[in-house]
């Protein structure tokens, strides 16, 4: 499966826009520390480059994506004006690690944080942070952490270490939920820890889309929900703690959940997005599915996404990006 066998899915006039954008790969080399027993480890990142653009989204998938899966809304965000980076997180797309069995979740959030620091490095422009599903609340933690962000997007916050009903819902069955926490010391390290497994055979992935050939198709991707993950990152995830939002002092947050989504409930998404000390506007994509590609939830993510990089561009008095730069 590649970016165009998903951008199909999205509708028109969307789909004809995204085949005009183009998507090319990169390579980021994350090396390797003390703390990370999985070794270095060579990041792909998917881009649509547009160094006039004033602002940047750095757009991260979820458990069973990778950045070819979720690029019908990277292929969005470029056609609103954003220049779009989308990297493959460890265990998934065609990032390479040297021990994928020792990768765990707190490896995602380090990672993220040191590739925004690597590309805010030289890049003075704005950088937004957009989370599908699981990327929501890695999105969030990150900016939480201090990471140089200017807003965090997010169609999804599960709580999974502090919120039962978001641990029910990603999970499947529903006693895999409770068995996780429970087995997580012995799960994090040693043999068992390593044991690699189908990710669909503990998520409900069927329930990613309200499209029955666009979950399939996730489903039958061996980079991304047809993937396996060690049972170590899995219980590492199912535990770890994100930063209380009470306390939360980082850029402004914009959730996004589909109102339709059928697998993770949008009431979890609110209630945690309602604690958020910053702000947070809080949207429902009107007939949206967990993924994101049904009308007029599409053409509304569009218009949020729109309004909120003319505030970040009015805040920092940069140039609006005009009508021919989103069409490029």
């Amino acid at each position: 499966m590649t970016s165009e066998s998903y951008i199909r899915f999205l509708p028109e006039p969307w789909r004809s826009a995204a085949a005009g954008v183009e998507a090319t790969s990169s390579w980021w080399r994350w090396p390797a520390s003390e703390t990370r027993p999985s070794g270095p480890v060579d990041v792909h990142i998917l881009r649509a480059s547009r160094p006039a653009a004033p602002l940047r989204v750095l757009l991260l998938h979820g458990g069973g994506g990778h950045s070819e899966l979720v690029w019908p809304l990277g292929a969005v965000l470029a056609g609103e004006g954003y220049d779009v980076l989308a990297p493959d997180l460890p265990q998934y797309g065609r990032t390479r690690v040297a021990d994928p069995g020792r990768v765990r979740y707190r490896d995602w959030v380090d990672l993220v944080g040191d590739l925004i620091a690597a590309e805010t490095e030289d890049d003075p422009r704005p950088i937004v942070v957009f989370g599908a599903s699981l990327g929501g609340m890695l999105g969030y933690e990150v900016a939480a952490r201090g990471a140089r962000v200017a807003a965090v997007v997010a169609t999804c916050f599960l709580d999974l270490a502090g919120d039962p009903a978001a641990r029910r819902a990603a999970a499947r069955p529903p006693a895999l939920a409770r068995l996780l926490p429970l087995m997580s010391s012995a799960a994090r390290v040693g043999v068992l820890g390593r044991l690699r497994f189908p990710i669909r055979w503990v998520a409900p992935m069927s329930k990613i889309s309200l499209n029955p050939e666009l979950a399939q198709a996730c489903i039958d991707d061996a980079r991304g929900a047809g993937a396996v993950v060690s049972l170590g990152f899995l219980a590492d995830l199912m535990t770890h703690e994100v930063p209380v939002p009470e306390n939360y002092r980082g850029p402004r947050v914009v959730l996004v959940h589909p109102a339709a989504d059928t697998w993770t409930s949008p009431e979890v998404s609110v209630r945690f997005a309602r604690r958020i000390a910053a702000r947070a506007d809080i949207h429902l994509l009107t007939g949206c599915g967990h993924f994101p590609v049904e009308q007029p939830g599409v053409d509304e993510l569009a218009r949020h996404l729109r309004a909120l990089g003319e505030d970040l561009l009015a805040e920092s008095g940069s140039a609006q990006p005009d009508s021919a730069e989103r069409a490029q």
